[in-house]
């Protein structure tokens, strides 16, 4: 008898696997108020990642570099395919396209400085170029959005590559959002918008629906440019093998390939769960297309989505991508999730009270959407803005891009190479099938790759 009452109190306190308290949240929202879940950043489920992945040093059959006497190389040259002026990179490590509006203009400022310390390059993002953001960038990619929201022929000479964005990670086939909260009087005059009312972009570009009317559209843009600045295609990662052919034969000089993991500001949370593959999985589709074509090299690759380690961005390299791109990562670097900020006399202030307002706590927020950033990140308020100067940003964010560097050049030494762009597939092996078959890496300890003969 008291073993039938301890199974049957087990049994009743067992979570269904179908509708778990999370999914029962969810259908009561739904119930309760009729509309679905905004929020930024991107997707909080476990996907097959790098992390799946590890290196196969150098022992025997290898012969690994002295970490402190031998030089390893990050240098990195993007757009040499058609443009008279390619971008020079000191590292591989390049700062996501990221808006003013959806961050502020001192941490864009913060981003700009910290790349331009680092060698690398930053992206306006959507809503146009700020004259912080342009003087603090030495390397400014500007973002061609559906919206076109900002965009001028005057800035766009004035940037030093250009994206054309079809697509991001964390929502492809959906545009972007900017909620009221976030449209100032500034944001809205470079935007053409009303004050306070929220901003819902285009899901596609107006003036083109396929790949000759965008390679029309290309062209156009290298006349106004007069041919100097690089082209880059920016894709969310779903059809990838076929949208990175149609990125090449459309002109583009660089394909940028967004994983699902990508963060966004502001996007239905079903776009961010369940629309687009894992990082992964893109960028084996990617790096399979341009080999295909022939154009390994040529065409250089970019990849974004969940990136956040020196080990990710050597794994990416290993997996045939030329550089990376980061954006939340950058955002944590800058102290989004933080349970303190910095004021200005460099004291560190408490936001748990803050976070407790939006209804969450340190490590678990996502309400980039709101306006209301503890930590000064993500807001347009004037005073919130004001928790992230662009001197503390840019260091904090310099030091980040500093150790991951580092981290690359020290797994490239113990793998035996000179240059980080040595990195080749032969140097991984996956530590789960799932992760095998979706990067095309053999399963560590055999030659098996899922889904190969």
């Amino acid at each position: 008898m008291e073993k039938t009452a301890d199974a049957s109190r087990n049994l009743s306190l067992e979570e269904s696997w179908g509708y778990d308290r999370k999914t029962m949240d969810y259908i009561r929202h739904a119930a309760a108020h009729g509309l679905y879940e905004i929020r930024g950043l991107g997707a909080k489920r476990k996907l097959p990642h790098f992390d799946d992945l590890v290196f196969l040093g150098a022992s025997m059959s290898r012969y690994p570099l002295e970490g402190y006497r031998e030089r390893c190389s990050t240098r990195t040259v993007l757009g040499t395919r058609f443009a008279r002026k390619p971008v020079e990179l000191e590292i591989p490590v390049t700062i996501a396209g990221m808006s003013f509006g959806a961050l502020s203009a001192n941490v864009k400022e913060a981003l700009g400085k910290a790349a331009t310390a680092m060698g690398t390059s930053t992206t306006t993002g959507d809503g146009g170029m700020t004259r912080e953001e342009r003087n603090a960038s030495k390397i400014l990619v500007y973002q061609c959005l559906p919206s076109r929201y900002g965009f001028n022929p005057e800035d766009l000479r004035r940037a030093d590559a250009i994206e054309m964005v079809i697509g991001q990670g964390a929502k492809p086939g959906g545009g972007g959002m900017l909620l009221g909260q976030k449209v100032n009087p500034r944001v809205a005059r470079m935007r053409t918008l009303p004050e306070g009312i929220d901003q819902r972009s285009a899901s596609r570009h107006p003036d083109w629906t396929g790949p000759d009317d965008l390679a029309i559209k290309i062209r156009e843009l290298r006349e106004i440019t007069d041919w100097e600045k690089p082209v880059y295609i920016k894709v969310g990662a779903t059809r990838t093998y076929h949208d990175v052919k149609l990125a090449v034969h459309s002109g583009a000089d660089v394909v940028v390939v967004d994983g699902m993991q990508g963060g966004t500001a502001a996007t239905q949370g079903c776009f961010i769960e369940h629309v687009g593959i894992p990082t992964l999985a893109a960028l084996r589709e990617a790096v399979e297309a341009l080999e295909d074509m022939g154009m390994k090299g040529t065409v250089q690759l970019v990849i974004s989505g969940g990136i956040r380690t020196g080990a990710d961005v050597a794994k990416a390299l290993a997996m045939g991508a030329d550089a990376v791109s980061i954006g939340q990562g950058m955002l944590v670097a800058l102290g989004c999730n933080s349970g303190t900020w910095t004021d200005s006399g460099g004291r560190h202030q408490d936001a748990e009270a803050d976070y407790r307002t939006l209804g969450t706590l340190p490590g678990y927020c996502h309400h980039c959407h709101t306006g209301r950033c503890p930590v000064g990140v993500t807001t347009q308020d004037p005073e919130l803005e004001q928790r992230v100067t662009p001197e503390t940003g840019a260091k904090r964010a310099r030091n980040y891009l500093r150790t991951l560097t580092m981290e690359l050049a020290t797994i490239a030494r113990a793998c035996g190479k000179q240059d980080v762009h040595h990195l080749e597939r032969e140097d991984l092996a996956a530590l789960t099938v799932e992760a095998a078959a979706m990067a095309g890496i053999p399963l560590a300890g055999t030659r098996w790759i899922p889904g190969k003969a």
